[in-house]
């Protein structure tokens, strides 16, 4: 009789702990996925040569030119 309420607990325990394991990782991994999903989105370099130019730091010749070279 006990050594069939050992092994029962045996296997509860083995599931328990897989259990546990598993909800870590799929909590790291949902953390991970929100965490990427929250960074600000890379700028090409055709967007940073726009901002140039809007604040006229370029003139349109060299505008039109690193636009040329980029492309």
């Amino acid at each position: 009789m006990f050594h069939d309420f050992f092994f029962g607990g045996m296997w509860f325990g083995w599931f328990f702990w897989i259990f546990i394991i598993a909800l870590i990782i799929w909590l790291l991994v949902d953390r991970s996925n929100k965490t990427k999903q929250n960074l600000p989105p890379q700028e090409t370099a055709l967007d940073i040569l726009k901002k140039r130019y809007a604040k006229g730091e370029i003139t349109k010749e060299q505008f039109e030119q690193m636009k040329k070279d980029l492309n």
